[in-house]
């Protein structure tokens, strides 16, 4: 069985829990919690540590897209509409109508919108740049005040 491991960053907007093995990161979501739980041990794999760096950059303006390996858990159709999400810029939005023209399935709004519900890798598969056609900020599972911080603070970092 694959040991599972875990850090907690100290965001501006919240502990972001990350998780991973020694290959890959499988999730990064807001914790519960309001401190750190999960510190960088010796045995913590490099890709945890590497995640955490960029996630800091990332939150001080300095990086724009993110490189440690990610590894997507989910159906076919899920995995389609996350990897259409990381094609939204840096700093731009998409909307749900938009993602599901991008992967060919115009009629699949709904289930874009569940899919993009269901991501595990905030901020690094950009759900928070989705947005209603309307122009309005629909749900995120960390909070609308998140989605709209994160897309204030790309905004105000872009070069």
């Amino acid at each position: 069985m694959t040991k599972i491991y875990k850090l907690d960053y100290e965001s501006p907007i919240g502990v972001i829990e990350i998780i991973g093995t020694q290959e890959a990161i499988i999730s990064i979501l807001f914790s519960e919690e309001n401190k750190k739980v999960h510190f960088l041990q010796p045995e913590t794999p490099p890709v945890l540590a590497e995640c955490y760096n960029q996630l800091d950059e990332y939150f001080k303006g300095d990086r724009h897209e993110f490189t440690f390996p990610y590894q997507f858990e989910g159906t076919d159709f899920q995995k389609t509409v996350w990897g259409a999400l990381i094609e939204i810029p840096y700093a731009k939005t998409g909307s749900y109508k938009d993602i599901a023209v991008s992967i060919r399935n115009e009629k699949a709004i709904r289930a874009v919108g569940s899919a993009n519900g269901k991501n595990k890798l905030s901020i690094v598969i950009p759900c928070h740049r989705v947005i209603g056609s309307n122009g309005k900020l629909t749900g995120y599972a960390g909070g609308l005040w998140r989605k709209e911080w994160l897309l204030q603070h790309e905004r105000s970092c872009q070069k």
